[in-house]
């Protein structure tokens, strides 16, 4: 690994880019003060340096890398692949192979960069499925949730993979806990769900011996934020659908508690009383916070931020960018794959 962590962005990806980007950058560099991240920026020279010297960044912390193109989000991969060679979004990610960058952060089309970073990096060879995997907030800390919707159908391996590299995803980002893994069913119990799902509930409770990661058998989406399973493991249709239930769900109580707070003059006066509790509450549910969804399976990190988030968003997944190699991800990941493979020739 480089004596520097290199992050490759995007800049000229998602809405109001490339300002939020660089003042993201400017928010994570003003907070890390170690000394020992460097950034490829990929856009527009003339507005990167703008920006940059807006928020006075030295240049010993970052490379330009002029593009004359950028992905839509109205571009289809098809398309893409076809004509946007020269962007800020398939530089940034081919930078992994020609510029030493050790991940790479977009806030752009997320299909398209999907497309675009399985075709550069490739498919670790024994995973046949990568996964999208995000971060949602549980009672005691945090959940790693996969797959988010890159895959609508998987089967019994496909999980399997998700398992094991989800596990060293929470690893890499808390190592101080142990990965709990449990898989989201209709019930709780074994004889419950699809014979997909049984046939890796059976194989996880095999290699969870192996030590990579504890496994809490099924769990139901009512228990998800309890915080006893930390990695929470499905296919993409349903993690979508739980991903956009859960999003809508919060937005619906912050809402509904901001009108009846607001609502009379007697409450708009308890918010006096409340103020510190009602803050804390935002911020526990305040989603730029979690932003950042991390491609898992291809020989190299991706990382999908929130196409319409702000600076502070945007700061946050740099900075999981940032842990995602301090953790040495793609080693963890690589170990843990490994022990599926031992386990099958053992058979």
């Amino acid at each position: 690994m480089n004596s520097k962590i290199i992050i490759a962005i995007d800049a000229m990806g998602g809405e109001n880019a490339p300002f939020k980007n660089i003042e993201g950058v400017s928010f994570f560099l003003k907070k890390n003060k170690k000394n020992d991240v460097f950034f490829n920026l990929y856009g527009n020279e003339v507005l990167l340096k703008e920006e940059l010297s807006k928020y006075k960044i030295s240049s010993d912390k970052y490379k330009i890398f002029s593009t004359t193109t950028i992905v839509s989000d109205e571009e289809t991969p098809l398309t893409a692949i076809k004509n946007s060679k020269e962007s800020s979004m398939w530089k940034s990610i081919n930078s992994q192979i020609t510029s030493n960058s050790n991940i790479t952060l977009s806030a752009g089309n997320t299909g398209v960069l999907f497309v675009i970073s399985r075709m550069l990096l490739k498919t670790i060879e024994t995973v046949s499925k990568p996964a999208l995997a995000g971060l949602w907030p549980n009672k005691k800390n945090m959940n790693v949730v996969l797959d988010l919707g890159a895959n609508v159908e998987c089967d019994e391996k496909n999980l399997v993979d998700f398992s094991e590299m989800g596990a060293a995803l929470y690893k890499a980002l808390f190592p101080d806990d142990i990965p709990k893994v449990a898989l989201l069913n209709i019930g709780s119990e074994e004889i419950k769900g699809t014979e997909t799902l049984k046939k890796a509930y059976a194989k996880l409770k095999e290699i969870s011996a192996y030590g990579d990661f504890e496994f809490n058998g099924f769990i139901e989406g009512n228990k998800i934020t309890n915080g006893e399973s930390n990695v929470i493991v499905t296919d993409g249709f349903t993690g979508n659908i739980a991903l956009k239930t859960a999003e809508g769900t919060v937005k619906f109580i912050t809402d509904s508690l901001k009108k009846s707070l607001t609502s009379t003059l007697l409450s708009k006066f308890s918010i006096i009383f409340s103020y510190f509790a009602l803050k804390k509450f935002k911020e526990k549910l305040d989603p730029r916070k979690f932003n950042g969804a991390i491609f898992l399976g291809l020989k190299g990190p991706v990382v999908k931020s929130h196409g319409s988030t702000d600076a502070v968003g945007f700061y946050h997944s740099i900075d999981l960018c940032y842990r995602i190699i301090k953790g040495d991800l793609m080693n963890k990941i690589k170990n843990n794959l490994s022990h599926i493979d031992e386990d099958n020739k053992q058979k």
